[in-house]
């Protein structure tokens, strides 16, 4: 895990808003209700398998609404005034309605939404496109506002969406509505989702048939591409031009800019017999090898070498193929014996020559395809000095003298080092620098990190079971070297610990069975006596012949990287550690690219690149931010933010949501109850003042409960809270929760029985924040309640007003979606996949989402669209997407005309993949809600784990910079250092708070929409603003970040035996879905990998309505 100190933005780990608040998401608008008008008399319904999501095999007909005209009302903006009827709408004071008059806090069922800011995440390791996969590497209508009466006739309940289960065959089919003439408005889709007859559903001819299908009249102007059948036939588009919106500035990259070189690069196989796996013994042949023989065999030709397969020239060998064996004696281990000798045979043959011209071509944009194999070879040339400095880890490089250690606690240490790799960019080659910490494990001898590890001093008794399982946990696959033999330093990697303390370990000496004990053994022959008798021997070598060392023999060896999770200790101090401010960041980027003095390295002067120590300077925009529509009883109807942050000062939630009946449980010690009361009647005043309708009094007073005992606690409460509401006919609305500062499992424990048992929404507040009551922290946890329960805090005013380009004109559904992964060391984890998509058209804040699990590391995500046999109906289609795409429908009473993309946690190895297999998912999910409905579709790819920074190009400029140094939010990058020809750009929407500010990149893989440069990027940025949970602009856009956080939400509900259990035969599901194969066929894993996981626990339908994952 490699960190590169950025730490800042309103998704700081602990958020700006205070509180247990390690999840953060977005607002859900519900479903619209239409009237439901059946057109066969025998119409029959079913339910799909284990979903509560309705079916209508018969054909029904959603009967037309009319179109209210948007007006401003005296208490607020109030949009198409659509309800779910009368019965179910809900008192509160006027706002902004949306147009969704709601059901009691919402409408839709949603999915489970997510957690923790995972800060080690995907691999930050970018590869080259088409290359090897690498391991990444993680409400309803608004209640409360009960605008107006519900236009029409009754409704009955509307089919809700269900968590990734997949839809039926048989869908409605719907009506366009009228507008107030009688006309059906332009915007609309002249006809609505259809279902093809179950023959046509059973055939594959629609799958087969819809790349080439066009658009129907009305739909939209641009045309349909087919999906391409592979990579080879794909293009990316290319960049439409340059953005000019905002106010122009120069910004200084961490690129340096690199001359191409005019060599004539060769290309050589490698093949080292003996074959060894280890690349360090690899490259200390082939450094053998040279020293002897580059004068007399090479040409006097200075190699550059991968440490596998492959050997570069510039210029070509004396030779097509030959033969040269090498000698290699072990390092001295002090012991002074005779020290062993391998021998290798290396075959060096001619394989190809490696073409700069390509190239060049490709960076002046007179070629499409980046030539990989070129770039590779200049990699690896300006990667082959520092890779004999220092110690390499991916694309990075460390080493103790690049900086000062710093202890992460537990063993464990912190290095410093720097990233570097060669990019193809518009102002030709440039060098990506950037500096970077990860964690190793502290050379300590054995005993002291043992202590270090338990964190106490545990030699003066025996250890417990828990501690040999940590110990045995850290140790396994560390090596160490041993310290009683004087300067014999023989070295071993240990594979676990033994069953029995020292003093009872024995082995045999002879053939006769004669067996001597470990004590014995090393005061015999060592003459060293071991105190530590009750402590396990480290068993080292293999487990057929395992050999014993007591612990305090043993010494750790310097320079082994921790791969594993770091715990939350252990990450914050490797933030405080490399957490820099930007013009200090800048100053070691810059002495590091000196301290490499390119120009004095032998490689590079061989192949003849020269590398600019110049930061690149390059134009950039701001872009203005967005105004944004508060309630009008506010004193601040409108709000323009400042440097990308606001407050709530004067201003009212655009729809307060409703809190009639609360209950809080306080699990933490210290907080006493009178405390505790006296917070909740702070935080209800809060939430009035904010304009949320907030009961003060609690249906039921204040109680402490155990940490330990949080399911009997919670379910107690819950259950004693009801039995006092239910003779009034009264839900529960909200669980106060007060939890330890330090909690362990408490928080992800309590979220999966609030949502997956008992049915209710709930907020955690961490005891320091219950002592402090900081009114700004109130604030915040409001926001939270507020869209909890079905409010909604603020909307763009450009959306109201449909000034939005290419979103505002038609009706516009905006998906979100990313992948998760476990975290290093869980081998059978599933991933989770999450998918969100907007449902409030034209506003576009709200998101419903859905998640399911598939196999260990698949990226691809495999539920988007799914087909499976069903006994009773035949051949049945479903997947996230089919079903948010009906939820839309229900939601806003349109069809989507246009469908926006943003997949996050794609690297560039990755793009062909992820877009041929999603793409096509996203077709056959249109098609298959009705012939020839295909949208244009635009696919964007949202990168965070990147290594470009942005400078403010003159640090005495107070203008050009915000208060943490950062450059200002809404800084945007389409030139210089962006691709050559295809359309990408590096956005920071963000104002810092600690550290470099990283921009996001962003790079449009497919759009049929054909957005200009200034309407995707303003887009973009102004989504940034419609964050639900804290006013602030936050660093990616919003649907990609709630699918982050979808997806890691859903791991608080897996059982806990998952991680352990493997892989489950039978079908894969999401929540509640139903087993039945995936449409198969594509898979970035071997197909053992892709057997499908055990489907996550299914929510309660109360809470899927409401936004409870804020």
């Amino acid at each position: 895990m490699g960190y590169s100190g950025d730490y800042n933005g309103a998704e700081a780990r602990r958020g700006n808003s205070g509180g247990l608040f390690i999840t953060k998401s977005v607002g859900l608008c519900g479903l619209q209700s239409l009237a439901l008008t059946r057109t066969v008399a025998t119409a029959k319904r079913y339910f799909a398998a284990g979903s509560d999501f309705l079916v209508e095999t018969e054909l029904l007909q959603w009967g037309g609404v009319p179109q209210q005209p948007m007006q401003q009302s005296p208490g607020g903006y109030h949009g198409r005034g659509r309800g779910w009827g009368p019965q179910m709408q809900q008192g509160g004071h006027a706002g902004y309605s949306g147009g969704h008059g709601g059901a009691q806090r919402g409408g839709m069922a949603q999915q489970q939404y997510a957690g923790q800011f995972e800060s080690q995440g995907r691999g930050a390791q970018q590869q080259p496109r088409g290359g090897p996969l690498p391991q990444r590497r993680g409400a309803g209508a608004v209640a409360g506002s009960g605008v107006g009466p519900a236009i029409g006739t009754f409704q009955p309940p509307v089919p809700e969406l269900h968590q990734a289960a997949p839809a039926p065959n048989q869908a409605g089919a719907i009506a366009t509505q009228a507008s107030p003439s009688g006309k059906p408005e332009e915007v609309q889709a002249e006809t609505s989702f259809s279902a093809p007859s179950s023959e046509q559903a059973a055939s594959s001819q629609v799958a087969m048939q819809f790349p080439h299908l066009t658009l129907q009249e009305g739909q939209s102007s641009q045309a349909v591409q087919p999906v391409p059948a592979s990579s080879k036939a794909m293009r990316f588009p290319v960049r439409p031009g340059k953005g000019s919106t905002g106010t122009r500035c120069i910004v200084k990259a961490n690129h340096f800019f690199a001359e191409l070189p005019d060599k004539d690069l060769h290309q050589y196989d490698v093949s080292i017999i003996p074959e060894v796996t280890s690349r360090g013994v690899n490259r200390a042949v082939m450094g053998q090898l040279v020293k002897l023989y580059r004068e007399s065999h090479l040409g006097s030709r200075l190699p550059a070498y991968d440490g596998r397969k492959s050997l570069y020239t510039a210029g070509p060998l004396p030779f097509l193929s030959n033969e040269f064996r090498i000698a290699l004696i072990d390092e001295d281990d002090g012991s002074g014996a005779l020290r062993r000798e391998r021998e290798f045979r290396v075959v060096i043959k001619l394989a190809a020559r490696v073409d700069l011209h390509h190239l060049e071509m490709f960076l002046q944009g007179k070629q499409a395809d980046a030539p990989q194999e070129a770039l590779q070879v200049l990699d690896i040339v300006l990667r082959e000095l520092p890779t004999t400095r220092y110690l390499p880890v991916g694309r990075s490089f460390y080493s103790p003298d690049l900086g000062r250690r710093q202890p992460l606690g537990e063993g464990l240490e912190s290095w410093r080092g720097f990233y570097q790799s060669i990019r193809p960019t518009q102002m030709g080659l440039s060098l990506n620098i950037d500096m970077s910490s990860t964690a190793f494990i502290e050379p300590l001898p054995v005993i002291e990190f043992v202590k270090e590890l338990l964190m106490k001093d545990v030699t003066s008794r025996p250890l417990s079971d828990a501690d040999r399982v940590k110990i045995k946990k850290a140790l396994r696959g560390v090596k160490v070297e041993v310290t009683h033999r004087g300067n014999m330093r023989r070295k071993y990697r240990i594979s676990g610990l033994t069953s029995q303390a020292t003093r009872e370990l024995t082995f045999p000496v002879d053939d006769r069975g004669t067996v001597k004990s470990v004590v014995e053994y090393f005061r015999e022959t060592y003459g060293f006596v071991i105190k530590h008798t009750q402590w396990p021997c480290l068993q080292v070598g293999n487990q057929q012949r395992p050999n014993y060392l007591p612990m305090e023999v043993c010494k750790i060896v310097e320079g082994q990287r921790y791969s594993k999770r770091l715990n939350e200790s252990q990450i914050t101090n490797l933030l405080k550690v490399t957490c820099q401010r930007p013009y200090e960041r800048e100053y070691d980027i810059v002495q590091t690219v000196h301290h490499n003095a390119y120009h004095a390295d032998p490689y590079a002067q061989e192949f003849g690149i020269k590398i600019d120590e110049r930061l690149a300077s390059v134009e950039a925009r701001v872009l203005p931010a967005p105004w944004l529509k508060y309630h009008d009883t506010g004193r601040e109807k409108n709000c323009l933010p400042q440097v990308g942050q606001w407050n709530m000062m004067n201003k009212k939630m655009v729809n307060g949501g409703t809190v009639n009946n609360w209950i809080c449980i306080n699990f933490s010690r210290p907080v006493q109850d009178h405390q505790a009361r006296s917070f909740c009647a702070e935080l209800a005043q809060m939430c009035y003042v904010s304009g949320m309708v907030f009961n003060p009094e609690p249906v039921l007073p204040v109680i402490s409960a155990r940490p330990d005992l949080v399911e009997k606690a919670l379910k107690t409460r819950y259950h004693d809270a009801m039995d006092k509401l239910q003779h009034q006919q009264k839900e529960l609305d909200l669980l106060i929760v007060i939890l330890p500062d330090n909690n362990g499992s408490l928080y992800g424990d309590l979220k999966r029985i609030c949502e997956t048992e008992l049915g209710i929404v709930s907020q955690c507040c961490l005891t320091k924040h219950v002592y402090r009551m900081n009114r700004q922290y109130l604030a915040n946890v409001a926001l939270k309640i507020n869209v909890k329960v079905g409010g909604r805090n603020t909307v763009l005013v450009d959306a109201l007003s449909r000034r939005i380009p290419l979103v505002s004109d038609r009706p516009t559904i905006i998906f979100g979606a990313d992948v998760t992964h476990p975290h290093p060391g869980e081998d059978s984890s599933p991933s989770i996949a999450a998918v969100v998509a907007s449902q409030d058209w034209p506003e576009v804040t709200k998101y419903a989402g859905l998640v399911c699990a598939q196999a260990h590391r698949q990226e691809l995500i495999q539920d988007l669209f799914k087909t499976w046999q069903d006994p009773m109906r035949g051949a049945v289609s479903g997947g996230m997407i089919k079903e948010l795409l009906i939820s839309f429908r229900r939601s806003t009473g349109h069809k989507p005309q246009r469908i926006i993309f943003y997949r996050d946690g794609v690297s560039e190895g990755q793009f062909y993949q992820v877009l041929l297999y999603e793409l096509d998912a996203i077709r056959k999910a249109c098609a298959s809600l009705e012939p020839n409905y295909q949208p244009p579709v635009t696919f964007v790819v949202v990168q965070k784990r990147h290594h470009t920074r942005l400078f403010a190009n003159n640090h005495n400029d107070r203008n050009s910079f915000d208060k943490s140094g950062n450059i200002l939010p809404g800084t945007v990058v389409d030139s210089k250092i962006c691709h050559p020809t295809e359309f990408d750009f590096y956005l920071c929407s963000h104002a810092g708070i600690q550290g470099t500010s990283r921009p996001a990149h962003y790079h449009v893989l497919w759009d049929e929409n054909n957005f200009s440069a200034d309407e995707l990027q303003s887009l973009t940025n102004n989504l940034c603003y419609t964050y639900a949970r804290c006013t602030r602009s936050v660093s990616i856009v919003p649907p990609a970040y709630y699918a982050h956080l979808a997806a890691f939400r859903a791991r608080f509900y897996m059982e806990p035996d998952t991680s352990d259990s493997g892989s489950m035969t039978g079908g894969a599901a999401s929540s509640g879905g139903r087993g039945g194969a995936g449409p198969g066929g594509r898979s970035t894993r071997s197909q053992a990998s892709s057997a499908a996981v055990r489907p996550l626990p299914p929510l309660k339908d109360n809470v899927k309505r409401v936004m409870f994952y804020c």
